[in-house]
């Protein structure tokens, strides 16, 4: 693989490709994967024939939509039906060299440990030869640790297998070896800085942290302010799937959205249908791994929620964005063709001082799903048709959806635990 002449700033000529360049990298890596799966891993083939197709039949992004979506749940079936792989290994067991568990359990084996799962990423971050980075990702049986640790010593970075958990160890280690790098969450970031105020220490001053590179966690806005504002910490985040294998998509210096990882096809579908959306539309994540010839597996559903835009990112990477995860698939619902995700319509509406708390009623009325928003008051004296519009722009703005009514409820109408989106349609 070719290394760009900007080091500085790509890690590779992958992130910068035209769109006809990237397509063409995509088509022809594609039909190479999904030939292999079909002649090496039996539940591919499986899933070609189930679908009345053949491996020739997959020849660009588009045509991925002729097969069915896999999901945790049916590798977790299918490995117990057949172990220890369910089908998908699609190399000699003897030719594979490591193999990590999730939870499920679900194995799964790599072969080429030569492959950067992580490394633009990192590199992306700012992480480079000099650095010293603390590892905070377990280092057994799941793939985070080790392949974290991988990926920092491909930027040339120093990677300190510290693992979960012993705060103050954490604490001593950063302390004394002076690192200027953490790979964790941010919650446990945040209780390690907590801690050290506890014991005395202006985490500021007295450490040299300055980059984190986060995933396993959402990184909310306000904590990477406090990060970033309060503790001059650049904070970066990443989405990892471990059942593909790696890191999907990263954040460049820019952070507005996460680029794709172009060692994946990644797919915006509705759920529902198997079918691509297109960009700004939210769908399920679906990934189908280019590089890995160890697993067979294609088009995996990942469960995560998002959109994708096609805009030209300021930093000159090529490829396309995730827009952020905004909820799991169990917590979408279909208005009008297109998804209302829980935590998507929680941050529109929540993000209005004026409002204590909400619930979103799905109906139906002359045949047109109906969509009804009830507000409790934080403060009863706010003006209520100025926060009407700004609830309907925020809410257009998020969901792409227009609400048609907005009803102010008397304060304690809506329970605690009540649940914040209720679909009530009937479709006899």
């Amino acid at each position: 693989m070719a290394v760009s002449k900007r080091q500085d700033e790509y890690f590779d000529d992958l992130e910068t490709m035209s769109p006809g360049e990237r397509e063409e990298y995509q088509r022809r890596n594609l039909t190479e994967t999904v030939n292999h799966a079909y002649h090496h891993a039996p539940a591919a083939r499986e899933l070609l024939d189930g679908a009345g197709i053949k491996p020739g039949d997959i020849t660009d992004a588009k045509s991925l939509e002729k097969l069915p979506v896999t999901r945790k749940t049916d590798l977790i079936e299918l490995q117990k039906a057949n172990p220890p792989y369910g089908g998908f290994l699609a190399v000699p067991p003897e030719d594979v060299e490591r193999v990590f568990l999730s939870p499920g359990p679900v194995y799964e084996p790599i072969q080429h440990s030569g492959i950067k799962w992580f490394a633009r990423s990192f590199w992306a971050a700012g992480f480079r030869k000099g650095d010293i980075a603390v590892n905070t990702f377990t280092y057994h049986l799941s793939p985070a640790g080790i392949l974290f640790h991988e990926a920092l010593r491909d930027c040339g970075a120093t990677a300190i297998p510290t693992g979960t958990g012993n705060t103050e160890l954490q604490l001593q280690t950063m302390y004394d070896l002076k690192v200027t790098g953490f790979v964790g969450t941010p919650t446990f970031l945040m209780s390690i800085i907590k801690r050290a105020e506890e014991m005395g220490y202006d985490f500021r001053q007295d450490f040299s942290l300055r980059l984190a590179w986060f995933t396993g966690e959402m990184l909310p806005p306000s904590l990477r302010a406090t990060f970033e504002q309060d503790y001059q910490i650049d904070a970066f985040q990443a989405y990892a799937v471990t059942e593909p294998g790696g890191a999907i998509a990263y954040e460049c210096h820019q952070k507005s959205g996460l680029h794709f990882m172009d060692e994946y096809l990644i797919e915006i579908i509705d759920p529902e249908t198997g079918k691509q959306l297109g960009p700004g539309e939210v769908g399920e994540i679906v990934v189908t791994p280019l590089h890995n010839r160890t697993w067979g597996l294609l088009r995996f559903g990942t469960g995560d929620m998002s959109a994708f835009t096609m805009e030209a990112c300021p930093c000159g990477r090529t490829s396309a964005r995730l827009t952020g995860i905004v909820g799991r698939t169990g917590d979408a619902v279909k208005v009008r063709g297109m998804f209302v995700v829980t935590r998507q319509a929680e941050g529109a509406i929540m993000s209005l001082p004026a409002v204590s708390t909400f619930q979103i009623v799905v109906g139906r009325r002359e045949h047109r799903d109906d969509l009804t928003l009830k507000i409790e008051l934080a403060d009863e004296s706010a003006d209520r048709d100025r926060l009407t519009a700004d609830l309907q722009r925020r809410f257009q703005e998020a969901c792409r959806l227009k609400i048609d009514r907005i009803d102010f409820v008397t304060k304690g109408t809506l329970l605690t635990e009540h649940p914040k989106v209720v679909d009530e349609r009937k479709w006899d």
